[in-house]
């Protein structure tokens, strides 16, 4: 597995700008919420010219885990929103009909759905020997984004033990930008991928933590907008060709105690953070939310008749804290991805250049 030499470029905060004005978790990230992990695996071979099935490949698979114990045995309460289906996932079915997720998360190109899908389904099998036998199967979540500008997506290039290596070198630390299912995704005609940010919801008693990671890969640069301006003029021509207008995926999380009502809830608030960087959920995009809460987990083997639970009073002024959050985290995020990611060279040379971290400044500054 090779990968190229990324230069070290600077998170959205680190140019001394801030995003809304709740406070940040320790990383500024999703695996602020404890027990989450993030593991990528990138793939970055061949130059040149397309041989489908063959090259270049310029892709990868990134992993959510939320949390350290099996999740299959101890399911996390989980909603989900679609903005806009132009997007394939495997999972959201049972998901919204039993309101949790019982695996990992997976994320990758749109082709490689089946090949992270089947190797989770691998992973969680060997973990859970009775998986199919004498319980029941297991439901597994994994979303996608088109990467086929820069990558041979017909080669399917993403195999299990690449899902395998993610899951291995999952972390609290997340790398962003042009890494793992971000790799080879583009963000308003720039250079996109992998962002991730976090968000402290403190309540006179508690304190919780609402972490967001972005896959980005969506908008023209005449939409482009940074804390409210717009970096082109309106009328400019998109300066790199794209096939489509992408899409998205965002992963909320988040240790509050919510049923899967709530996180549905919090879901509907992440188009608000896209749509304050110029997203409009085009057509062709496919914009999709899944939502976490580490808290009230289900047990796999409970046989208790009834199950007590606490949740956060929707009618406090703290559950609109939980709203805002997500607002201003999933914002955050997608400029992180943006800020992050670098300049790449994909399939038949096609180009696509990270953003100029001057021009962010002068924008901002003006």
């Amino acid at each position: 597995m090779k990968q190229d030499k990324q230069e070290i470029r600077p998170r959205f905060r680190d140019l001394g700008y801030t995003v809304g004005d709740l406070e940040i978790g320790k990383l500024n990230s999703i695996t602020d919420v404890p027990g989450v992990k993030v593991g990528h695996c990138t793939i970055i071979e061949g130059n040149s010219r397309l041989i489908p099935g063959k090259g270049p490949v310029r892709t990868g698979v990134t992993v959510i885990l939320p949390h350290e114990k099996n999740v299959y045995r101890e399911k996390v309460r989980a909603g989900y929103f679609v903005l806009n289906g132009y997007g394939k996932t495997t999972g959201l079915v049972q998901v919204q009909e039993l309101g949790c997720i019982e695996s990992y998360i997976g994320l990758t190109n749109t082709l490689s759905i089946p090949a992270v899908t089947d190797a989770l389904i691998d992973f969680h099998i060997e973990e859970n020997p009775d998986v199919g036998i004498s319980t029941s199967s297991i439901n597994v979540v994994v979303g996608e984004c088109n990467d086929g500008f820069l990558n041979d997506m017909q080669g399917r290039h993403v195999k299990k033990e690449h899902v395998f290596h993610a899951i291995e070198n999952a972390s609290r630390n997340v790398e962003e930008g042009c890494v793992g299912a971000g790799t080879g995704m583009s963000l308003f005609g720039y250079k996109g991928g992998i962002g991730t940010a976090s968000r402290v919801v403190i309540e006179k008693t508690a304190e919780y933590v609402v972490g967001v990671l972005v896959l980005t890969n969506f908008g023209h640069r005449k939409d482009l907008t940074i804390l409210g301006k717009k970096l082109h003029k309106e009328g400019m021509k998109q300066v790199t060709k794209t096939q489509h207008h992408g899409s998205v995926m965002v992963i909320i999380a988040t240790d509050a105690p919510l049923n899967n009502r709530q996180l549905t809830r919090l879901a509907k608030r992440a188009p608000l953070g896209l749509a304050r960087t110029g997203s409009f959920a085009s057509w062709d995009s496919g914009d999709i939310i899944i939502t976490f809460s580490t808290t009230n987990r289900i047990r796999h083997d409970e046989n208790a008749a009834t199950i007590n639970m606490s949740i956060i009073n929707e009618s406090t002024k703290l559950f609109s804290s939980f709203l805002k959050a997500v607002v201003e985290a999933t914002e955050e995020a997608v400029l992180n991805s943006l800020c992050k990611a670098t300049s790449m060279t994909g399939r038949d040379d096609n180009y696509v250049e990270a953003i100029s971290i001057e021009k962010i400044k002068e924008l901002l500054e003006s």
